[in-house]
């Protein structure tokens, strides 16, 4: 018998003796212990979220944020003092009333707890945390006033911007051709007048305002989303699963809004979150030179040209409101670094 005909029978004796039983189809749990668990599968948006909240300048940038968004909600009902209420107390010996005007900060308790006495004037039991302007106003409460209203006219304006420009820039992206051409040379002329050309017109046609400061920052800060939106329209419409989309009958409006715009929604918030500051930037700017929002209202920029009126004798007041833009737009910048990085991270920082 041959070697080959002798492991044939062999085969065939242990297949014949062979009955399968129970124990064959129990899983093996010790394979568990191959499993790779520092590279194990997770999704998009936990992979963004884990490298954010890794990243310790956004995470500073996103607390400052928060707290400076709580302060704007709650601050100005901290206290008993409206955002244009004159701070004044009745004289019974003169019959007069007297303004609390150009107070420095003072908090009695803590003047007590130093000094050990008492403040000597008619507004001994009152607190200003950053003291009064030269009208009587308590600064914490326009401060903070003024913040929520920057940060409203900011959020509103980027919000239709990024609807604007995303679906400007998406459209221009996807049909190309004459389209493309005819809507890029209107983003040139667009882009190439300048902000203050612009608001000089507006404030000769509009009443001084919020509202004049909104349309300004609408007709300028949608040219950055549109760029960035028909950028990533061409890198993705030629893409394999788009072709399957246009062979199964899609439509343009499916396969831009539904298919290409989630897939260019990361670079879009990233663009978002360092236009905030921009345009928190200019609102200050625009209330700085007289053209934004008017009193008695108050913004941040309203608050540093009042304070800049009085910054050789009365420097206190001009502190507080270029803290809280400082602070506003190194945290947006941080925020928007940290997601840059986060949504597209680089292959060493994974």
């Amino acid at each position: 018998m041959s070697v080959q005909k002798a492991v044939q029978s062999e085969y065939a004796l242990q297949q014949s003796a062979y009955e399968p039983s129970a124990e064959d189809f129990v899983f093996d749990k010790s394979i568990d212990i191959y499993t790779d668990r520092n590279y194990a599968s997770v999704g998009f948006w936990k992979g963004v979220f884990t490298r954010f909240f890794k990243n310790v300048r956004a995470v500073i940038g996103l607390v400052i944020i928060v707290v400076c968004m709580f302060l704007a909600l709650v601050g100005p009902h901290m206290n008993r003092y409206g955002y244009s209420d004159i701070q004044s107390v009745y004289d019974q010996e003169t019959g007069k009333e007297i303004t609390a005007r150009s107070l420095p900060p003072r908090i009695p308790w803590l003047h007590r707890m130093i000094s050990g006495e008492e403040y000597q004037d008619e507004f001994a039991d009152r607190t200003f945390l950053f003291g009064t302007d030269s009208l009587g106003r308590d600064l914490w409460t326009r401060v903070w006033y003024g913040a929520r209203v920057s940060l409203l006219i900011a959020f509103v304006t980027i919000f239709i911007d990024m609807i604007v420009g995303m679906s400007f820039g998406l459209i221009s992206g996807y049909f190309g051709g004459f389209a493309d051409d005819v809507m890029q040379r209107f983003v040139e002329i667009a882009n190439s007048i300048p902000r203050l050309v612009i608001v000089g017109v507006l404030a000769t046609i509009m009443p001084k305002g919020i509202g004049l400061v909104i349309v300004a920052l609408l007709l300028t800060e949608w040219i950055g989303m549109s760029k960035i939106a028909r950028a990533e329209m061409l890198k993705n419409k030629e893409q394999e699963y788009i072709m399957a989309s246009r062979t199964l009958g899609a439509g343009s409006g499916r396969i831009i809004f539904i298919d290409i715009l989630p897939n260019t929604i990361g670079p879009i918030i990233t663009q978002m979150m360092f236009s905030i500051p921009t345009a928190i930037f200019t609102e200050a700017f625009l209330s700085f030179v007289g053209v934004g929002i008017m009193l008695p209202q108050c913004s941040i920029g309203s608050l540093i040209e009042d304070g800049f009126n009085n910054i050789t004798t009365l420097p206190y007041q001009i502190v507080p409101p270029i803290l809280v833009l400082a602070f506003l737009m190194l945290a947006f910048n941080f925020v928007g670094d940290g997601l840059r990085e986060a949504l597209a991270p680089r292959i060493e920082d994974m």
